[in-house]
């Protein structure tokens, strides 16, 4: 089955979301470069998606998850995605 293709947002390799997920449970629970183990399961406690989404994202093929194991796991993070008006250098 191939992916459907938008205009309005293509990526080359992953999603850029799955980029900044991995910032964020670094950033919260130090762990330097890396997403661990250690710091997916805290995220799988607070709600998030499973340990091997998460896996699979940072670490694995996955290209684009699904909007709602995005937003688990953001929420489980205590954070929310917000929409911002985007300049046209950014399109």
């Amino acid at each position: 089955m191939a992916l459907k293709l938008y205009k309005a947002y293509n990526f080359r390799n992953k999603d850029p979301v799955i980029d900044e997920l991995r910032t964020i449970i670094q950033d919260t629970y130090g762990t330097g470069n890396k997403a661990t183990a250690k710091a997916m399961s805290v995220v799988v406690a607070a709600g998030g998606p499973s340990e091997t989404a998460m896996r699979g994202w940072f670490y694995g093929k996955t290209r684009r998850p699904q909007s709602a194991s995005i937003e688990a796991c953001g929420r489980a993070l205590g954070m929310k995605r917000i929409w911002v008006r985007v300049n046209d250098k950014e399109k």
